[in-house]
């Protein structure tokens, strides 16, 4: 059984709409980028709020640089992520009929679910992985259990005192890497 929601953001209504709403949850691993995943997860619930939908047809016509940009902006680089998020929906509302679920439900193993998430902006080999354990420990898709990575992702966060060990560990993570 699905999550009521995913705290990858401490607000709980941002928190259930990741865990309802397909879209929401590819919209805040689009934006994922130069930004604490709070603030990245978080995005798809202010986009909603100030575009009056996340319905992906309708936001692929809108012009979201202004939503994105009004204050307090929803993501540090207002206008790429805007045009990111734009052209996401596209692909989710011409290739999908606008259901993002079906980029899980209908792929047939671990190699086209791969495929299609490689396919939409922003999501190179680590949102891949991400998303796949997300999918697989918290959604529940079985064939997404092959992109899950052994180290933490969010897929591993369950609770607000996951989001912040999650946190810390990426941040020894970078630190280290950084450091070899």
């Amino acid at each position: 059984m699905p999550p009521h929601a995913l705290w990858f953001t401490p607000d709980p209504d941002a928190a259930k709409l990741l865990a309802e709403d397909p879209f929401a949850l590819l919209v805040g691993f689009a934006i994922d980028q130069q930004v604490p995943v709070p603030k990245a997860f978080i995005g798809p619930y202010v986009l909603k709020q100030r575009a009056g939908t996340l319905e992906p047809k309708k936001l692929a016509k809108m012009d979201l640089g202004p939503v994105f940009a009004e204050k307090p902006a929803i993501h540090r680089f207002p206008g790429a992520m805007a045009e990111r998020v734009r052209e996401l929906a596209a692909v989710v509302a011409d290739e999908y009929g606008g259901d993002a679920s079906r980029i899980w439900k209908e792929a047939k193993d671990g190699d086209d679910l791969r495929r299609r998430i490689a396919a939409l902006p922003g999501f190179g080999e680590m949102k891949i992985k991400s998303l796949g354990a997300v999918l697989s420990k918290q959604l529940g898709v079985k064939k997404a259990a092959a992109l899950a990575p052994e180290h933490p992702t969010l897929g591993d966060v369950g609770s607000l005192e996951e989001l912040e060990r999650y946190q810390g560990w990426k941040r020894a993570y970078k630190k280290a890497a950084k450091g070899a």
